[in-house]
């Protein structure tokens, strides 16, 4: 009885696998000298396919279901083994099962600044990330050109491949997208689409399916989100040039006035004039100056410093002298200081 069993254990009369959650994308069945009965089971699982492999060269491919292994089932491999028996003893083969569910939730990314081509700034740096899954669609195309013997095969072992056609092919993707680079962070759903269409081709030449790809951040160089921040910023105020000079002086005049008190002493030029009530219309000076350069409306620009109400004579005299070390350093022009003088003494009179 013992002899027996010992016997029937040397024959496979099931072949199946059960997938657990490491990411195994091919399993090879554990042979280990055991041949398979003739009219053994094959039992291939939803989100499977099995591979039968016959001294080296991948013969027949099943999808999901149960199969009885005779001449009808396995075609191909009779065919390379020129069976005379048709199956009336056991024979030899490796069988390989595939996963073929989407492996989710895979990261790519540029661990560097990749270098790209755009039309409006010519060559920019790029950092992006995001993730993308995919599905092993052709078991025998896998098996040849990625798994090959081994006994099992899993994403991580494929990772490294998988990110290098990623990064390798971003530059086309963007070049086909049309998509302007300053707007790359904006439009990622369109980025993303078309890293999928460049990178579908790729993955098919080696068995797999890219089923979908995400860009999550896209990082622009420094100088770049500068202009992006202004260029949201003209589109908050539209074509109005007033509000988008006075948005550009709201900008400049804080950073302005921190250069300035940096100095220390008396050289706090703006920071001395905004601490004496005069910071607003010096604001208002630059930018009725600017926009008189853009429009031509110089004369219509309402004099800042006459509005002022109520001004001290000795606050009068002290932005004078501001006023007067302004025009010294460049940023007022001699007929600006002489208007502004001659609208200031007028408080005195």
């Amino acid at each position: 009885m013992a002899l027996m069993d010992f016997i029937k254990k040397q024959f496979i009369d099931v072949l199946q696998w059960t997938e657990g959650d490491d990411g195994t994308l091919a399993w090879r069945f554990p042979m280990a000298g055991m041949e398979i009965q003739t009219g053994a089971a094959l039992v291939v699982r939803e989100s499977q396919m099995a591979l039968f492999v016959n001294e080296g060269k991948a013969a027949d491919v099943f999808g999901p279901g149960t199969y009885k292994l005779t001449t009808q089932t396995l075609p191909v491999l009779t065919y390379l083994k020129n069976w005379d028996k048709l199956f009336e003893s056991p024979f030899k083969s490796d069988v390989y099962f595939f996963s073929t569910r989407q492996q989710v939730d895979q990261k790519w990314g540029t661990p560097q600044p990749i270098t790209i081509r755009d039309a409006d700034f010519g060559a920019v740096r790029l950092r992006a990330f995001g993730n993308y899954s995919f599905r092993v669609a052709d078991p025998k195309l896998f098996h040849t050109e990625i798994s090959g013997t081994r006994e099992i095969y899993t994403t991580q072992d494929i990772d490294g491949q998988l990110r290098g056609l990623v990064l390798q092919n971003i530059s086309s993707a963007v070049a086909s997208s049309g998509i302007a680079f300053l707007d790359l962070a904006a439009n990622q759903l369109s980025f993303a689409q078309a890293l999928t269409r460049q990178l579908a081709p790729e993955f098919e030449k080696i068995g797999l399916k890219l089923e979908g790809m995400t860009v999550q951040n896209v990082s622009l160089p420094e100088e770049l989100q500068k202009i992006m921040d202004q260029k949201i910023g003209m589109g908050m105020v539209g074509n109005d040039m007033g509000k988008f000079m006075q948005y550009q002086t709201a900008q400049a005049i804080p950073k302005f006035a921190e250069g300035a008190a940096g100095g220390g002493g008396g050289s706090g030029i703006a920071g001395d004039a905004m601490g004496l009530g005069a910071g607003v219309a010096l604001g208002q000076v630059l930018a009725q100056n600017l926009s008189a350069g853009l429009q031509g409306l110089g004369t219509q620009a309402t004099p800042a410093v006459a509005t002022a109400v109520g001004v001290k004579p000795e606050d009068v005299m002290a932005t004078l002298e501001k006023l007067g070390e302004l025009k010294g350093k460049g940023i007022l022009t001699q007929d600006e200081f002489d208007a502004k003088k001659a609208e200031l003494l007028k408080k005195l009179v």
